[in-house]
């Protein structure tokens, strides 16, 4: 039996569980082969892009979505493209309101990324390439940048009903 002896009582520890991953949209496209697929003199140019979204469920279940989108190109060709947007439901649990925002858009997408760097690997790799293995992404830096970006955007002006 423990007491606190008038103490305040010890505050239960945070937690995220994921009570869900999934694919929710998957394409990609291999639109010049077979010549995309024959050898080149210079490395091609991939361009990837990286989203996350997240969408309360209720007081504590989120559904987070990383959408990936990529391209490779050389000499003005199209290699492939692909689009992932993996997802994924988190259950987040004795985190201060002031920090739920940014463990929502940082700490469970760093949960999902893993999968999801498989699935793309995988897409490129079927669709006869070999296997993109893209770096591990800085989801801090992420959320910074799209903090920065809604500050800096004007705010939304009231619809005008004349």
């Amino acid at each position: 039996m423990s007491t606190t002896n008038g103490g305040p009582e010890p505050q239960a520890m945070p937690h995220i569980g994921v009570l869900a991953q999934y694919v929710k949209d998957l394409s990609f496209e291999n639109p010049n082969a077979p010549r995309s697929m024959a050898p080149g003199s210079q490395p091609p140019t991939i361009n990837i892009q990286v989203n996350v979204d997240a969408t309360p469920m209720s007081n504590t279940d989120f559904e987070v979505t990383l959408r990936m989108e990529g391209k490779a190109e050389a000499q003005s060709t199209l290699l492939f493209s692909f689009e992932l947007v993996y997802g994924g439901v988190f259950r987040v649990q004795n985190v201060p309101t002031e920090s739920l925002q940014p463990v929502v858009m940082i700490e469970c997408p760093r949960l999902l990324f893993p999968f999801a760097r498989e699935i793309v690997a995988n897409a490129v790799r079927n669709g006869g390439f070999a296997p993109l293995l893209l770096d591990p992404i800085d989801f801090v830096s992420l959320y910074r940048q799209r903090l920065a970006a809604m500050q800096a955007a004007p705010p939304s002006q009231p619809l005008n009903p004349n």
